[in-house]
């Protein structure tokens, strides 16, 4: 039987030459992101027609440069923004326990009670962790899914975080978050079950002339063209917003985070939290993460000027977050002990004067003079309503029928109750496999065809040889750049991506 979530180039080539036919499709979405994905398979799991085109990879710009937090808007009810916040514990609460609770899971979030830190500062984020225990609880979600916060003593709190300074350690308060696998990992299981639902989800085609019923695409491949109609044209491109539509104007800024090896911070089991000095509402977090990495963020810098494809984190970026750490640790990190990072622009609505990190991270539709809808600002959690959201819009203004909005109890390609995935879990395969497949992992290793399937891609980490083709097979990874930098995250440190390029290359040697 065929696979419907399997995005491979023969697909791609296929699905590409049957838009030339001239048929007219119900949606083009313009951007394989988060919310372009979001938005494809709300659209296909409605029964409209749905065309997704990334002019890159799918997860290529903001949507894989995240903390990799499911944010459950604790820091929005603090400023007061009660509406994002009670949305963002909602939303939450629906990818840990319906839509993608394979991807999601609950991370203790910790913060080391200090001689630094104030009484006052330590009451606000005692009451700011109990008022976000009351988000978890309007929001519908166990504390069973999300453990109650609390405060530990300091030998847990070392027990959990092993590096954090000793001196004066008075204990600490303990809150959990919800923390994805892998951001990217997100982005391609909304992709394919938009697919498994009947979307088109084509990467490499580049969008122009984007109006509110048409479009010219062009396959960066082969640098052909064609002229596709829609009866309605969605913009999800983030921060790129305006270079589809020039009367968009965003504001974006900055969110670096810094790589290490997790023996760095002897192997934590929670996210070290750090307050910023001088502020109050604001922290740096060492996550532990797969692949025996901890990642440092996160900056909230200006980025004004032109978008590029790849930001950059700048020399004061690092310095900073590395200082912020420091404060909380027992012997400090340097230059040195950095092994990757990375960053990443938000698409942030331009609302004048004042810091980004003031600015709202609330979401906006447009729509301009020729029909084209716009969808910008927002947050990764709020993927699935700010997708909902749009599609309502473009269903009434062009008088399209449509079944309702199905997402919230829609699980995802490796969540319980998806088709896809039923041989089972047993003991023959690796937690790791499992932590990115979930339910879908054993088909990653039977249906792998390279020699030594479950033999890691290079020694030292830990990601298997039928990962890497599953990436090509079912995953619309095109190069070794889809694998390495998206699929697997691999590449995010130099050094682990030079061991396992030659891996990459074989498998797509392979599959072509």
């Amino acid at each position: 039987m065929t696979d419907l979530t399997a995005l491979s180039a023969a697909r791609r080539a296929a699905e590409l030459a049957a838009l030339g036919d001239g048929r007219t499709v119900d949606i083009v979405v313009i951007g394989g992101g988060i919310t372009g994905a979001g938005i494809a398979l709300d659209a296909a799991s409605r029964g409209l027609s749905v065309v997704l085109v990334e002019k890159h990879d799918l997860a290529f710009g903001t949507s894989r440069w995240s903390s990799k937090l499911v944010h459950g808007g604790l820091r929005y009810l603090a400023s007061g923004n009660i509406g994002i916040a009670r949305r963002s514990a909602v939303e939450r609460g629906i990818l840990m326990a319906r839509n993608a609770p394979h991807l999601v899971k609950a991370i203790p979030q910790l913060v080391p009670l200090l001689p630094a830190m104030s009484r006052p500062q330590r009451a606000l984020v005692r009451v700011g962790f109990l008022a976000g225990d009351g988000l978890r609880a309007l929001a519908g979600t166990r504390s069973s899914v999300l453990p109650r916060p609390r405060r530990i003593t300091a030998a847990q709190a070392v027990a959990m975080a092993p590096t954090v300074r000793r001196e004066g350690l008075d204990g600490a308060l303990l809150a959990y978050d919800g923390q994805l696998i892998d951001d990217a990992r997100l982005v391609v299981a909304v992709a394919r079950t938009a697919a498994q639902h009947g979307a088109t989800i084509l990467t490499r085609v580049a969008a122009s002339a984007a109006s509110g019923s048409s479009v010219r695409l062009t396959d960066t491949l082969t640098g052909e063209s064609l002229d596709v109609t829609a009866r309605a044209v969605i913009n999800a491109t983030g921060v790129w917003a305006a270079e589809v539509d020039s009367s968009i104007t965003l504001r974006p800024s900055r969110g670096t985070h810094l790589v290490f090896d997790a023996a760095a911070f002897g192997n934590p089991i929670a996210a070290l939290t750090i307050p910023i000095p001088g502020e109050t509402n604001r922290f740096v977090f060492a996550m532990p993460e797969q692949l025996g990495r901890v990642y440092l963020g996160l900056t909230d810098e200006e980025a004004p000027g032109p978008i590029p494809d790849v930001p950059e984190p700048t020399a004061a970026e690092v310095a900073f977050l590395l200082d912020t750490v420091n404060t909380a640790l027992q012997t400090a990190l340097t230059t040195a002990d950095v092994t990757g990072a990375y960053a990443g622009l938000r698409p942030l609505i331009d609302a004048g004067e004042g810091r980004t990190s003031d600015l709202s991270r609330d979401h906006a539709v447009l729509e301009s003079d020729s029909g084209l809808f716009s969808v910008v600002g927002g947050k990764l959690t709020e993927y699935r309503y700010m997708a909902q959201d749009v599609l309502d819009r473009a269903v009434a203004a062009r008088g399209l029928r449509a079944q309702p909005c199905r997402t919230r109890d829609l699980p995802l390609v490796g969540a319980p109750g998806n088709p896809v995935g039923t041989q089972g879990i047993t003991g023959d395969i690796p937690a790791s496999l499992i932590a990115r497949y979930g339910a879908e992992a054993p088909d990653v290793i039977a249906s792998a065809r390279c020699e030594r399937p479950t033999a890691p891609v290079a020694e030292g980490i830990d990601v298997t040889r039928a990962e890497f083709e599953f990436a090509v097979t079912h995953e619309a990874a095109l190069d070794a750049g889809d694998i390495l930098d998206r699929r697997t995250r691999i590449g995010l440190v130099a050094s682990d991506r030079e061991l396992a390029v030659a891996a990459a290359e074989e498998v797509l040697t392979l599959t072509r």
